[in-house]
């Protein structure tokens, strides 16, 4: 994995492993062939609510790419811009929303 690291956080009466990684200089498709295999790797702790990913790229494309792949599979997924990179969040998606 690329520069990854491992919180855990408070959500409520849970706590919630959110687990974060830089692919900063990966272009599209890479940028998102990474993030979907980190996904599948921890599909079912993402489903079940007890963990988080964070993606920091900088890459523009992936912007939207990413997010549509994910929506796509079910995922709820926000992206915010940072200094320099954009920051992809992906959680499980809020049941019956």
């Amino acid at each position: 994995m690329i520069g990854a690291k491992e919180t855990t956080v408070a959500e409520g009466a849970a706590a919630v492993s959110v687990i974060e990684f830089d692919i900063r200089g990966q272009l599209c498709p890479s940028a998102l062939l990474i993030t979907l295999r980190e996904v599948n790797e921890r599909k079912q702790e993402l489903k079940a609510g007890s963990a988080r990913l964070r993606v920091r790229t900088d890459n523009r494309d992936s912007t939207i790419t990413i997010p549509d792949a994910l929506t796509n599979m079910g995922y709820a997924v926000e992206v915010t811009k940072s200094e320099g990179h954009y920051l992809v969040e992906i959680r499980s998606r809020v049941r019956g929303a």
